[in-house]
């Protein structure tokens, strides 16, 4: 798949990858920061923002479609920064493509099966939320408030219904509001999204230490909780783990300074 991307900067090459219901226009307060010292390329993954839809949204066809953007944009070796499902993608194409890869930065996600915790909460709160959206009658919709109150009658948290709505844009040909993320194929995927790229995918390849790797968790979120620092030693045996505290899952957009502050530890 040929990815939507931003391009901005000069010198070595960063990729940032966005998490699920992200886009590109996540990470730009980011990326101009970034963009002092490297060519920064920012891409939206399949089934989100601009870039295509497809019937499929494996870690296997966001690997791929990765090492396509590496390849159609010369891209030799980069940095690579990812967050939360974009982490993931990261990881798997790290451990395919090792040659690719200067430096890994995973943002607040775990290389684990998030299936298998006792409270599968997380599971449970993104079926709701794409069950939501995919209800939501863009025929009544007027405008953005509107998609804000189908969402609330099934997302209680409005934090969550905020960069939900940052997925509303309009149909260049009907002019009628719709999201710009492919709700259905990545609920259908969703099992895949929640469990994949964890301590069993990646056995073959334990330890891994070509490249250096930092991990950068949120003390508010739950996504990299204490007992995952030995799975991740297990597997990254060099790693470093960085704390940014009064930061939830979306730590960049929380703790801006404290993040970049973070992502420079390794870069």
């Amino acid at each position: 798949m040929d990815l939507y991307y931003r391009k901005t900067g000069s010198g070595a090459p960063l990729v940032i990858i966005h998490g699920l219901y992200g886009s590109s226009d996540n990470w730009m307060n980011i990326s101009k920061r970034l963009a002092e010292k490297y060519t920064v390329y920012l891409i939206d993954q399949r089934n989100h923002g601009r870039s295509g839809f497809a019937e499929s949204h494996t870690y296997n066809d966001m690997r791929d479609d990765l090492a396509a953007f590496f390849e159609r944009h010369n891209i030799e070796k980069a940095t690579i920064l990812g967050h939360s499902m974009g982490g993931k993608v990261a990881m798997w194409f790290a451990a395919d493509f090792p040659e690719k890869v200067e430096k890994l930065v995973i943002a607040d996600i775990a290389p684990k099966d998030y299936l298998q915790l006792k409270d599968d909460s997380q599971f449970y709160l993104h079926q709701n939320i794409l069950l939501a959206m995919q209800d939501v009658d863009f025929s009544m919709v007027k405008s953005r408030s509107d998609v804000d109150d189908f969402l609330a009658e099934k997302i209680d948290n409005e934090r969550i219904r905020m960069f939900l709505l940052k997925n509303v844009g309009k149909n260049k040909k009907t002019k009628q509001f719709q999201w710009q993320l492919n709700a259905g194929v990545l609920y259908d995927h969703l099992e895949e999204i929640v469990s994949g790229v964890n301590i069993k995918w990646l056995d073959d390849r334990i330890p891994i230490t070509a490249y250096p790797v930092i991990f950068i968790r949120g003390l508010l979120s739950k996504y990299i909780q204490d007992e995952d620092k030995d799975l991740i030693k297990e597997i990254y045996p060099e790693a470093r783990i960085v704390d940014i505290p009064e930061a939830g899952h979306w730590l960049h957009a929380e703790q801006p300074q404290k993040f970049m502050e973070a992502v420079m530890l390794c870069c």
